[in-house]
């Protein structure tokens, strides 16, 4: 979240078109020169924002001495591999996430206990192994919809395998997990929706075109 006196939108340094912060990247410069993502939007100096999409960091590390070294006003290091690395950033804070939600008590594994929160508790997320079996899935779906007819439905969430379930959470076998309401699991799913949006790159598909924003801060 910005500080309470900052701007709420931000110009991306690439495609020069107005985004909220949410929808950003900053990035700024480490004490050797180096450009690294700041994705929690606190660390101090200059700050270069880009769009939070994958083809868009891309691009900004292929036109690093356009959008960096212009940003910055200096020469800025751009390591090869800048989305990448943002991936695995944005990838580490959603499974950290994860597992604050399995000690803050909002979360439960096996298809048995999913199923039965969805019939009992006010499940908001549904997490599902990238590699669960179809099956599993749609008989879950049909649960949770008989659940809820006059709301949304829980938030799916397909982004990690079952190895990575497994370590996030300290247990094994994890192919679906049931989030319940609370804040654990609210920040998760944040966390969750940003890593969606930077892979999938829809943050450049719903660009505004407010004003008055800078590239820099």
């Amino acid at each position: 979240m910005p500080r309470k006196s900052e701007p709420t939108e931000r110009q991306c340094a690439v495609t020069r078109e107005v985004q909220p912060v949410d929808r950003m990247i900053r990035f700024v410069l480490d004490p050797e020169g180096k450009v690294v993502p700041d994705l929690k939007r606190v660390l101090p100096g200059r700050g270069v924002w880009v769009t939070a999409a994958d083809e868009t960091v891309r691009l900004a590390e292929k036109d690093r001495k356009r959008v960096f070294g212009r940003g910055f006003k200096c020469e800025a290091i751009v390591e090869p591999g800048l989305a990448e690395r943002v991936d695995v950033l944005l990838e580490k804070a959603a499974l950290s996430a994860l597992s604050i939600s399995r000690k803050a008590g909002e979360l439960v594994t096996g298809f048995s206990k999913v199923e039965a929160a969805l019939r009992r508790d006010s499940v908001v997320g549904l997490i599902h192994a990238s590699d669960a079996a179809e099956d599993g899935i749609r008989k879950l779906a049909a649960v949770a919809a008989s659940r809820s007819e006059t709301t949304n439905g829980p938030q799916i969430v397909r982004l990690f395998d079952s190895t990575q379930l497994n370590l996030a959470l300290g247990r094994s076998n994890v192919i679906h997990a049931a989030l319940l309401a609370g804040q654990a699991s609210e920040n998760f799913l944040s966390r969750g929706r940003e890593l969606e949006v930077f892979r999938s790159n829809s943050a450049t598909k719903d660009i505004g075109n407010a004003a008055g924003a800078v590239a820099q801060d």
